[in-house]
């Protein structure tokens, strides 16, 4: 099988409604990253210096030596910053992303945390790139970030964010089975489960758009009445959409070493207050969202069509296009994933084939086809299928004088172009059918075929629609 792993769509077009508790429209929440005495660096075994996230925006790392500038920065973080954020912060809900062996080097800075009540999750063993570490590596390194911060925090962290991350985080992380969360993810506005194996991992996905890592990146923010400015529209157009019925989650990220600066605090805490005092604003840490949407949005188990085996993917969808199991059987081997487990993902599949198939193909699934109220619905010999869709119309209960309209329209149509007569009957009532049937015979056997083919894709999408709706 040809599978593409990635999901395209997520929630499509009509999100669930997380019901925030209290009815809030909108949930912040604060990250504050706590990495300083965790960045690369010789003393730490590291091979050079740290070049990330920092004032000195090009930066390369220092091989085999220590950087002076970049260290104090980093300190700054620790010694000044952290304790600025703190003053600001300490009566809301904030998640701390701890980097073990930075919080084995911050005992006061930990008793803070608490102190306040912060959630404190894991930010990996180092604050340094995992890309080319291998599997067993990183697992190691996990392993070893939960125990050292077991022993300095009092206990396991219940959410997880590599950043620096490789492919094979998050499965890493859903594998160690602890964690409530993991965050390592930009995907979406909302949490989301992924399976891995046999485990359900909750994501709640983080940004960095609304990051101060901006303050230290090329592109990026300037001053802080632009960082201010760009949380204030990402909180408004949030907050909308959540008065319009679709309430979402905002994730703020914060640097002890960025924003923990004196020009940079004043804009965090502008925007804060201002978010504070709309009504229907939930701030919480990220464990007490993963929490609420575990309870109130649970994982459902339920046959993903990408992963059904060729048997299984023809039982289901088969009978999809009218009698031509054939268009489900080519669809199986076409680049399927997670964005084709949903009624129009496979419907696309299907489409595909029946599309691509050769103009006496697609003519045998238009004969497959039944008459409008003809004789296999007189017979009740019509799939299960057609024959709700006919009845929807009323085509199982016509007159007398309206059964022989039928029989004379089908008459004409199947001898003029050779095939029955298809409309998605859903889509009308018994008028209109009997308008669209009447104006369909004056069009040409070219123009008539493509409608014909139109209809069928559209029965199909119906049909998908109310199988996996």
């Amino acid at each position: 099988m040809d599978r593409y792993p990635r999901d395209m769509t997520g929630y499509g077009p009509t999100p669930p409604d997380p019901k925030w508790p209290n009815g809030a429209r909108i949930a912040v929440q604060i990250v504050l990253n706590y990495e300083e005495g965790g960045e690369n660096n010789i003393l730490h075994g590291d091979m050079a210096s740290e070049a990330f996230l920092s004032e000195i925006v090009s930066a390369q790392p220092w091989p085999g030596q220590r950087h002076w500038n970049k260290e104090s920065i980093y300190e700054y973080g620790a010694r000044a910053g952290f304790w600025r954020l703190h003053r600001m912060l300490k009566d809301t809900p904030v998640t701390v992303y701890g980097v073990a062996t930075a919080l084995a080097r911050a005992p006061e800075q930990v008793a803070a945390m608490k102190d306040a009540g912060w959630e404190i999750a894991s930010h990996g063993l180092k604050w340094i790139e995992y890309k080319d570490y291998s599997e067993a590596d990183e697992r190691h390194h996990m392993e070893e970030a939960i125990r050292l911060h077991t022993e300095v925090v009092g206990e396991r962290p219940r959410g997880w964010y590599t950043g620096r991350c490789s492919m094979h985080t998050v499965a890493l992380a859903a594998e160690e089975g602890g964690f409530a969360y993991v965050a390592d993810s930009y995907a979406d506005e909302l949490p989301y489960w992924e399976r891995f194996g046999d485990r359900d991992q909750l994501i709640v996905p983080y940004t960095l758009d609304t990051n101060d890592m901006r303050f230290a990146t090329p592109q990026g923010f300037n001053s802080g009445y632009q960082f201010e400015a760009y949380l204030k529209d990402s909180f408004d157009v949030l907050y909308a959409e959540g008065v319009g019925g679709a309430p979402r989650m905002l994730s703020i990220g914060l640097h002890c070493r960025l924003v923990g600066r004196p020009g940079r605090a004043a804009s965090l805490k502008r925007a804060l207050d201002y978010m504070a005092a709309h009504d229907g604003v939930w701030f919480a840490t990220r464990l007490q969202i993963a929490e609420h949407w575990a309870a109130t949005h649970p994982p459902s188990h339920r046959a993903r069509p990408s992963e059904m085996n060729l048997e299984s993917f023809v039982a289901a969808f088969g009978g999809i296009f009218e009698h031509s199991p054939w268009i489900a059987e080519r669809a199986h081997a076409l680049e399927l994933g997670p964005t084709h487990d949903t009624a129009r993902g496979v419907h696309s599949a299907l489409t595909r084939v029946f599309r691509s198939a050769t103009q006496e193909e697609r003519l045998g699934v238009l004969r497959a086809h039944p008459d409008l109220a003809g004789k296999l619905a007189a017979a009740k010999r019509l799939t299960p299928e057609s024959t709700a869709e006919q009845a929807s119309a009323g085509l199982d209960a016509l007159t007398d004088e309206e059964r022989e309209e039928f029989t004379r329209l089908n008459d004409a149509y199947t001898a003029k172009f050779g095939f029955p007569f298809i409309i998605a009957v859903r889509d009308h009532d018994k008028a209109g059918i009997l308008a669209a049937f009447r104006r369909r015979l004056d069009q040409t056997r070219e123009t008539e075929f493509a409608e014909a083919c139109r209809q069928v894709e559209r029965i199909a999408e119906l049909r998908l629609l109310e199988k996996l709706r």
